[in-house]
C-alpha cells in the first residue's frame, strides 16, 4: 500500500517526523512525483483553491486529507473531487493563538478608535476623544469551540463584565454555562461586543442578518474572525451606514474585498484581509500537529480531529 505524503513544508524542516513514510514538498507548483501514490495529502496554506483542489481527482490511493486550517468549507465544497474512504482532518487547535489573539486586537483597536488616530497621525493632527473601554462590556461569543475558548482566555484580564458563550448545541463548561444557538435571539440585545467565531455550515450561512443585526443593541461592535458568508453584507452595510452599530471584520463577503466595495468606506468599519492565521504562532503548531498526525497514520492509529470520511 502506498504511503507517500505531500507535505506544504519542506519535510527536512520538520523535526519528528516518523520513519516508514515517503515525504515529498509540494505548495502548488509541479507535482513532486505520482498522484496516484499519495497516501496523505497535507493542502497547501494559504494558496488559491484550484491550486488545493488541483491534485484531488489524480489522487486514486489517498487515504488522509489534512488541512492546515480550522475551517474546511473549501474542501467539503469540492467531495466530488475526492475518492470515497478518506479521512478529512482539520487544523483544530493550530490557529487557536493567532486568531484569538487578532480577535482581541479588532476588539480593542475599533473600540478605542485606533483607525482614526492612525488616520490623524497620517495628518499630522492631534486630536483626542473619549473612547469606550474593553472594561466593564459584556461579550458574547458565537461559536464556542477552541477559537472561541482561545478567545475568552484573553479577555480574561480585561476585566469584562460578562462573557456570554453560544454554541450550536448548550453544555457546560469549567468557566460555565455555553448556550444553545437557540437562545441567541434573547441574549443579543445583553452584549457590548459580539465576536463571531464560528465555522461556516449550511446553518451558520448568512446567521447575521437583518434579524439578528437588528436584536443587538446601540452602539455595539461585531467582530468577524469566522468565515466572511456568516455575515449578510448588506444587512450589514445597512446598520453601519446609520451609524447604529460598529464592526471590525477579518474577513468579508466577498473576499477578497473588491477596491470599490462600499464596506472599505463605510463609517466605523475596520478591515484586515483575513490575516487571522497566518503569523509566527502557525508554523510551530502546524509542525507539531502534523508530527502527531503523521505518527498515528504510521502506527495505525485513530487520527485526530476527523471532520468527516468521504462517501459514508
Amino acid at each position: 500500500m502506498t504511503q507517500d505524503v505531500w507535505l506544504p513544508i519542506p519535510p527536512e524542516e520538520i523535526k519528528g517526523l516518523p520513519e516508514g513514510l515517503d515525504y515529498s514538498f509540494w505548495d502548488g507548483g509541479a507535482f513532486p512525483g505520482d498522484p496516484a501514490d499519495c497516501a496523505v495529502y497535507v493542502v497547501p496554506y494559504m494558496r488559491a483553491l484550484e491550486v488545493r483542489t488541483r491534485p484531488l481527482t489524480a489522487m486514486t490511493g489517498l487515504r488522509v486529507i489534512q488541512t492546515l486550517t480550522a475551517g474546511v468549507d473549501d474542501i467539503t465544497a469540492n467531495l466530488s473531487l475526492i475518492a470515497p474512504g478518506v479521512q478529512l482532518c482539520n487544523a483544530r487547535g493550530v490557529h487557536d493563538t493567532s486568531t484569538a489573539e487578532l480577535a482581541l486586537t479588532l476588539t480593542l483597536a475599533s473600540l478605542r478608535g485606533i483607525p482614526g488616530f492612525v488616520r490623524a497621525q497620517e495628518e499630522g493632527r492631534w486630536q483626542g476623544e473619549f473612547r469606550p473601554a474593553l472594561a466593564d462590556r459584556n461579550v458574547l461569543i458565537l461559536g464556542y469551540g477552541a477559537i472561541g475558548s482561545a478567545i475568552e482566555d484573553r479577555l480574561a484580564p480585561f476585566e469584562v463584565e460578562r462573557v456570554t458563550r453560544v454554541a450550536r448545541s448548550g453544555r457546560t463548561t469549567a468557566r460555565g454555562v455555553v448556550h444553545p444557538l437557540t437562545e441567541l435571539p434573547q441574549l443579543l440585545p445583553e452584549a457590548d461586543v459580539v465576536i463571531l467565531a464560528t465555522p461556516l455550515t449550511d446553518e451558520t450561512r448568512g446567521l447575521v442578518d437583518a434579524a439578528f443585526l437588528a436584536r443587538m443593541k446601540d452602539g455595539a461592535l461585531l467582530v468577524n474572525i469566522a468565515r466572511g458568508p456568516v455575515v449578510d453584507t448588506d444587512a450589514l452595510l445597512s446598520e453601519v451606514e446609520s451609524g447604529r452599530l460598529t464592526a471590525a471584520l477579518d474577513v468579508t463577503d466577498p473576499e477578497p474585498l473588491p477596491p470599490d466595495h462600499p464596506l472599505w468606506r463605510a463609517p466605523g468599519v475596520l478591515i484586515t484581509p483575513h490575516v487571522g492565521g497566518p503569523s509566527s504562532a502557525f508554523r510551530p503548531r502546524a509542525e507539531r500537529l502534523l508530527v502527531d498526525q503523521l505518527t498515528r497514520f504510521v502506527n495505525h492509529e485513530p487520527l485526530r480531529h476527523v471532520v468527516l470520511t468521504t462517501g459514508a
